[in-house]
């Protein structure tokens, strides 16, 4: 009698699926997605209260792009505030892109890293990865005006929820801010 119970628990087990993401099935579901690009983007005309923390990330934009000689800036006072307008020029390289309201580049690539934690229950999973800024284009200079903090080599994190549908685990999505390289 035993072994006719054993076979429907058996087969029920092997239906439902593992009852649990592994870290190394997580990891090897969302290196599928690296590397994404790192853009830089920035608007061609933008204004900021003088002494503001806004008006000292336009200043070391401003001179970032005039360096490079791939772009002219105008600045003009406008009471407390001061207004800046970017303009390409014709030394600037073809993969710039023109947006609606300025300007978009690729400036680096990161790479997946690692899963560093998984939480799961039987529903739901959340993971916590880490990818890494590589590979940087000559407007990396420009991204860096932008963001001081980061670095090429420096780690960042990131989180991805899955969901349980049968017998897989499904990613619902990441909060990555990056778009998959081209």
């Amino acid at each position: 009698m035993r072994p006719l119970l054993l076979l429907p628990l058996l087969l029920l087990t092997l239906a439902c699926g593992p009852s649990r993401l592994s870290r190394r099935e997580a990891e090897n579901d969302l290196r599928k997605d690296y590397p994404v690009t790192v853009a830089v983007e920035f608007r061609a005309s933008a204004k900021a209260v003088k002494g503001s923390p806004e008006h000292a990330k336009l200043l070391a934009l401003e001179e970032s792009l005039t360096k490079t000689g791939w772009f002219t800036a105008q600045r003009a006072p406008a009471g407390d505030r001061e207004s800046f307008t970017f303009q390409a020029t014709a030394a600037a390289p073809k993969t710039l892109r023109a947006t609606a309201e300025g300007f978009r580049m690729a400036a680096a690539e990161a790479d997946f890293v690692r899963a560093i934690r998984l939480d799961s229950n039987r529903a739901t999973a959340r993971v916590t990865y880490q990818i890494r800024l590589v590979r940087p284009t000559p407007f990396f200079g420009i991204f860096q005006a932008l963001h001081p903090t980061a670095h090429l080599g420096d780690t960042h994190g990131r989180e991805a929820t899955y969901r349980r549908e049968g017998r897989a685990w499904i990613l619902q999505g990441t909060n990555e801010t990056f778009k998959k390289a081209e």
